[in-house]
């Protein structure tokens, strides 16, 4: 069965960059509309970007808009979260998920990963 791969969370300050991958384990990307969701302590899950099958079409949550970019590297089946001007409050879990349908619910997202710590500290 295919899987969903996150990895490039770490611990930063507060004004810096990070960025987050997510590739598919005997899954095509390429074939799915792929999301970025986070999860702050307390909280429930949130959406925070998505990008359509052939990567023209992006919708983001407010909070990050100007700030976070999502994209596709179709040749090497990832997912790319470029986040900036991190903020204290985008502290989460983040979490990579492919639909079939493009939306920002997450109802619509089949396919979810593991999650990858995000910490940013003041």
């Amino acid at each position: 069965q295919g899987r969903l791969v996150e990895s490039g969370g770490q611990a930063v300050q507060s004004g810096d960059s990070l960025t987050l991958s997510c590739s598919g384990s005997r899954l095509t990307l390429s074939t799915y509309h792929m999301a970025w969701f986070r999860r702050a302590p307390g909280q429930e899950r949130e959406f925070v970007a998505t990008v359509g099958r052939n990567g023209g079409r992006t919708d983001y949550a407010n909070s990050v808009k100007g700030r976070f970019t999502i994209s596709r590297d179709t040749a090497k089946n990832t997912v790319i979260l470029i986040m900036n001007s991190l903020k204290p409050e985008d502290t989460a879990v983040y979490y990579c998920a492919a639909a079939l349908s493009y939306g920002t619910r997450r109802e619509l997202y089949g396919y979810w990963g593991q999650g990858t710590q995000v910490t940013v500290s003041s």
